[in-house]
């Protein structure tokens, strides 16, 4: 029986990734993810075997790892940050029972709600959401209708997926949908390729975070009726005495 690790490499900076995560690269005879997500650890495993498919052609990445596992080998499938939050650990375990010799083991990671919260200080000290403005696979009436709840809920919300090249306006539609619970002063912030080479933040108002442009690349903070910016900080309290 072979063996399929599903890894969460974390943001990106080696000191992020899980002793976990590690281990189970080290054991792999096989790496198979992304070209992106594979780059990020290429150099540290270079006697291994290498499998790769662009975006937008994750089932067929499923079933290349899952096929080199059911012949009997060891294979890692890397997703950034944690597999089980909008990585392949889903779509693996939905294919699963076509591959009966194949043995899964999930490796968590850091996700970038919780690395990127940490750039910015701790805006997510207390109830949040996360929501991503993909509408590839999620329909965009959905995503409105989840952004609606966030704010009538006065959750702090961290928002994946922002923009891409075809995406260029959702982040401004979801920041106007947040302001008719929350208001245009809210704290707010984002980080961009969190814990890589050339990270980058910003902390801004959810007004002016409605004019900003950014990529798929980074991730948006946006905080609710208790969240201040404290210094160079964003703070959600969480009802402690200070």
């Amino acid at each position: 029986m072979g063996k399929l690790f599903i890894v969460g490499l974390g943001p990106g900076a080696a000191g992020q990734m899980t002793l976990d995560a590690r281990a189970a690269l080290a054991e792999a005879d096989v790496l198979c993810g992304y070209t992106v997500y594979v780059d990020l650890v290429r150099e540290d495993f270079p006697e291994k075997e290498i499998l790769t498919t662009p975006m937008r052609r994750e089932i067929e990445r499923c079933r290349l790892a899952l096929a080199a596992a059911e012949g009997g080998r060891s294979v890692a499938m890397l997703c950034s940050g944690d597999a089980c939050v909008y990585g392949m650990a889903g779509p693996i375990l939905s294919l699963l029972a076509e591959y009966p010799n194949v043995e899964v083991c999930i490796v968590p990671g850091i996700t970038a709600a919780i690395s990127g919260a940490a750039v910015l200080g701790a805006p997510l000290m207390n109830d949040f959401c996360v929501i991503s403005l993909s509408d590839l696979l999620t329909p965009w009436p959905v995503i409105e209708k989840r952004l609606r709840a966030a704010a009538e809920g006065d959750f702090a919300v961290c928002i994946y997926n922002p923009a891409s090249h075809r995406r260029t306006d959702n982040l401004r539609k979801a920041c106007e949908i947040l302001m008719t619970e929350k208001s245009g002063d809210t704290p707010c912030g984002w980080v961009r390729l969190i814990g890589r080479e050339g990270q980058e933040k910003r902390i801004l108002t959810l007004r002016e975070l409605a004019e900003e442009t950014v990529d798929m690349f980074t991730t948006v903070f946006v905080g609710n009726s208790a969240t201040e910016r404290i210094g160079d900080y964003l703070v959600t309290a969480r009802g402690y005495e200070v």
